[in-house]
């Protein structure tokens, strides 16, 4: 498989995972308890009957595993053949197994849920808070967070959970921009590129008439506003951590190849390669200029115009100005005809 066919089916597989396990969560909420806790100001309390546990992600995390270990073997069998100083045939492999590859994958699922759910608790007492203090009663305020059921679908739509706590925030403001009656303030509304723009007639309409927008359709709106944000949430997650899990296993298979002597460190570079995406990094495009054609040995970091070393993209410990949304590109290159001369001179000794 090639790393745009190994996104293409593991993109959509994590994105899912991701909104599935969601989806169990707010299934799982019971309703009565949270309003209760509500109802005695017990916002902490309210904030635990949600259970955002990490093993709800558990097959997110088997998704993640999946793209990384099917990408290291789709990576070595990429590799050409070649022929050992015996005269046999280097048999490239993967071993799904090995240690350091375990410790990449399972570090990196572990950072993933872990920030998911402390976020997560921080947005709904975030979320909890707004309703308290927008005068709304408790229910209301639950609703809000947890979402109302679509009684054709018997499902959840709406609500914050799944929400990182600045679209939180986000979908806050909008809510108080539609019920504001301000001109400038609901035109804000408008420039959102994740509302439903199904609405839009009706929030001219609104403005023109000097009035806010009905809270009834408030509600639609802006449950329609946190599906979409919880999808493209979902979306960067899958981006994200599928590319991670790809590039981070591309580099391990190479090592695995050094350490059982199949090529030697000294044959290996590493070339960035430019995405074209519709907004580039100017700073991803200028390595791809410095580092496309000769690149730099594997244990050399890629630097960028701002002193950020980077051993590949989105690599651990990358800041996210380098990281969230990169779709840059990485491409190994083996001297083979340098590790045959040495081969050649081993049989010649």
């Amino acid at each position: 498989m090639t790393f745009e066919e190994l996104l293409a089916q593991y993109e959509p597989r994590v994105a899912k995972a991701f909104r599935d396990a969601i989806e169990s969560i707010k299934s799982g909420v019971l309703m009565k308890t949270v309003v209760e806790r509500l109802e005695r100001g017990d916002i902490s309390g309210a904030v635990a009957a949600i259970q955002f546990d990490p093993e709800a992600f558990a097959a997110l995390e088997l998704a993640l595993r999946e793209a990384f270990n099917t990408g290291g073997v789709s990576f070595v069998q990429s590799l050409p053949s070649l022929v050992a100083a015996d005269g046999t045939r280097v048999l490239f492999q993967f071993g799904v197994r090995n240690l350091e590859a375990e410790r990449l994958i399972r570090e990196q699922s572990a950072v993933l849920v872990t920030n998911i759910t402390e976020d997560q608790r921080q947005a709904l007492r975030m979320a909890f808070e707004a309703g308290i203090a927008q005068g709304k009663n408790p229910t209301a305020t639950a609703l809000d967070v947890i979402g109302r059921v679509n009684r054709v679908t018997g499902r959840r739509e709406g609500g914050t959970i799944g929400l990182t706590s600045r679209q939180v925030d986000f979908i806050t403001r909008a809510r108080e921009n539609l019920q504001s009656g301000d001109a400038t303030m609901m035109k804000a509304y408008l420039d959102l590129k994740t509302r439903d723009k199904r609405f839009d007639r009706s929030v001219t309409k609104a403005i023109r008439e000097g009035r806010a927008v009905d809270e009834a359709l408030i509600q639609r709106m802006i449950g329609r506003l946190s599906d979409n944000n919880l999808r493209l949430r979902g979306e960067m997650i899958a981006l994200e951590e599928t590319r991670s899990a790809l590039f981070a296993v591309r580099d391990n298979a190479v090592r695995q190849q050094i350490g059982s002597g199949k090529i030697a460190a000294q044959d290996v570079t590493k070339h960035w390669l430019h995405s074209g995406s519709e907004h580039p990094r100017m700073q991803h495009i200028e390595m791809a200029a410095r580092y496309k054609a000769e690149g730099v040995p594997l244990d050399q970091a890629f630097v960028a115009s701002d002193g950020t070393l980077l051993m590949y993209p989105h690599a651990p410990g990358v800041p996210a100005r380098h990281k969230i949304g990169c779709r840059c590109r990485l491409e190994y290159r083996i001297d083979y005809i340098a590790a045959g001369l040495r081969r050649y001179r081993a049989r010649a000794a």
